[in-house]
């Protein structure tokens, strides 16, 4: 075509679409080398210059933005949904100021009103015992997520193991908040964050115990198939609490892969395990803590820090000697 452009409307375009919208061929050579000109609005062929399709449309929105704060600002639609709340975000919320549009204070008959509908609006937003149920134990998993610091889609993951939970009747003859901790920490376990079960007990409202029992409970009804925690993945962040340097951690991660060669992480604590890893790393690198300032952090006993340090030494001096 030497460059020049045919204009073709197909009145077949929609048979040739794929599922994004774009055409799979071009109706004159049949060549798939087809192009979107946003400046133009056109999708052209690059083998023969066919210009088969004018005039698409812009979803995007009619104004400019050039920094986050300002799209935010003309952005006109809500938050996403999620499942961190009982009835995913889709709700109507009154404002608790009494001001109007211009900011004036309304009336008195008006402040009113407006509180009775508060009011209604609360009592309207869970419709049955099921979902006061999963609004409180949601409030709950958010309260200590935000507590143990874990990131949003561990949020996420543990309100869907309670939503299951509770579609299946589990937690029936069980706390809410026993319930929802279980679930946290399950959560953790799948997204691999590195959350021991004394840290989560620490922010519940439950004793250990029953999160223990709770947790393998849900795990066997849910099907919540479980890999064993990994102790080096407990080493960034007590080697940050200790303030060790980078070499010392490299040093615990070196320790532990000798020990799971051999075999010795099977049935042991993971938070003992990285603690005394972290006591032989500092060893060998001159940078000592002691036994209480590693267990402290590692949230358990002097006597594991000791029992895990006896059996990982003997690696260690094998390989040296």
């Amino acid at each position: 075509m030497n460059g020049e452009f045919i204009y073709r409307e197909t009145e077949t375009e929609t048979d040739q679409t794929t599922e994004g919208g774009r055409l799979e061929t071009c109706p004159e050579c049949e060549s798939e080398a087809l192009v979107a000109d946003d400046v133009h609005g056109e999708v052209v062929c690059e083998e023969c210059g066919c210009v088969v399709r004018t005039q698409q449309i812009d979803t995007g929105p009619e104004w400019s933005a050039y920094t986050h704060s300002e799209s935010q600002e003309k952005s006109r639609v809500g938050a996403p949904l999620t499942r961190t709340m009982h009835d995913r975000g889709l709700t109507t919320k009154i404002d608790w100021k009494n001001t109007d549009a211009q900011g004036q204070a309304i009336s008195e008959r008006k402040r009113t009103q407006l509180r009775r509908m508060r009011t209604w609006q609360e009592r309207i937003r869970t419709k049955d015992a099921g979902e006061r149920n999963l609004q409180l134990a949601l409030a709950e998993i958010n309260r200590m997520a935000s507590a143990l610091g874990v990131p949003r889609p561990v949020r996420e993951v543990a309100s869907m193991v309670y939503r299951q939970a509770l579609d299946r009747d589990l937690v029936q003859g069980r706390s809410i908040e026993g319930v929802a901790t279980s679930a946290l920490y399950a959560a953790c376990r799948k997204e691999n964050i590195p959350r021991s079960l004394d840290e989560v007990a620490d922010v519940s409202r439950v004793e250990r115990v029953e999160i223990g029992r709770t947790y393998r409970y849900l795990a066997d009804k849910l099907d919540l198939e479980m890999r064993p925690v990994d102790p080096r993945r407990y080493l960034p962040r007590f080697c940050s609490e200790l303030d060790l340097e980078e070499s010392v951690q490299q040093r615990a991660a070196a320790v532990l892969d000798e020990a799971a060669e051999a075999g010795l992480l099977s049935g042991k604590s993971p938070t003992g395990l990285a603690g005394a890893a972290i006591y032989i790393a500092s060893l060998d690198c001159n940078v000592k803590r002691t036994q209480k300032e590693i267990a402290d952090v590692a949230q358990v006993t002097e006597v594991t820090i000791r029992n895990r340090y006896q059996e990982q030494l003997s690696l260690v001096e094998g390989d040296g000697a």
